[in-house]
């Protein structure tokens, strides 16, 4: 089953009100106005695109030892999944998609990270719950997924219910500023541009890892010449 297809599936027990989540309808709709109204602000315009130059970045893995951008791209091409959290369900499917993935990622010289707002132990168990062989790496205030055209403030309609719903998001992140990044996928080539990049504000909507393996080819052919 394709990754979209599980989010469809998952999508519609859950807008049904099905266990374990048992969501009333308002829920739901206030969750499709936000998605709307991020759609209709063309908040995915602002965002890098393939042939831009991607941005420089040290950020820290759920351990704590800094992670550089330069020198994982001396080493091969680059994907990257800008993730939300460990609370959002549409996230963690990516991420095992992705993992799924990564030994075709491999064998074309490729590393893959993840990069989300939340603290290093959130990071740490999404890591351990998700079964990864990558890492989640810590992008406090969302500045990295900023420079990528990436981050959005929560209307305040939305903070009241995520407070309601117990989703907390400045205790997730370690940051009050109620920021989220859109989830983003990037292929980033040895000279630091964008291959690839796919953003959706709606959260729901992801693409298939395997739709990035032909610039990840092309980066792989682009270094051996």
């Amino acid at each position: 089953m394709s990754l979209q297809a599980k989010l469809d599936a998952f999508k519609a027990d859950f807008e049904a009100g099905k266990p374990p989540y048992n969501v009333p309808d308002s829920v739901i709709q206030v969750m499709h106005r936000a998605t709307a109204e991020l759609v209709a602000a063309g908040a995915a315009e602002k965002v890098l695109k393939a042939g831009d130059k991607a941005p420089a970045f040290i950020l820290n893995d759920p351990e704590g030892n800094p992670v550089v951008s330069a020198e994982l791209l001396a080493k091969g091409p680059l994907v990257i999944s800008f993730y939300r959290g460990v609370w959002c369900p549409y996230c963690n499917m990516e991420l095992q998609a992705l993992e799924a993935a990564l030994p075709s990622f491999r064998e074309l010289g490729a590393n893959l990270i993840a990069i989300s707002p939340q603290t290093a132990v959130n990071s740490r168990k999404s890591v351990r719950q998700n079964h990864l062989d990558f890492p989640i790496l810590s992008d406090p205030h969302n500045d990295v997924a900023a420079a990528f055209g990436l981050r959005f403030v929560l209307p305040d309609y939305l903070v009241d219910l995520y407070t309601n719903l117990k989703n907390d998001l400045p205790s997730f992140n370690g940051d009050d500023s109620w920021t989220l990044p859109m989830p983003g996928r990037f292929v980033i080539g040895q000279d630091g541009v964008i291959l690839y990049a796919e953003v959706n504000p709606d959260y729901t909507r992801r693409p298939e890892p395997e739709d990035m393996l032909p610039a990840l080819r092309k980066a792989t052919y682009a270094s051996a010449d």
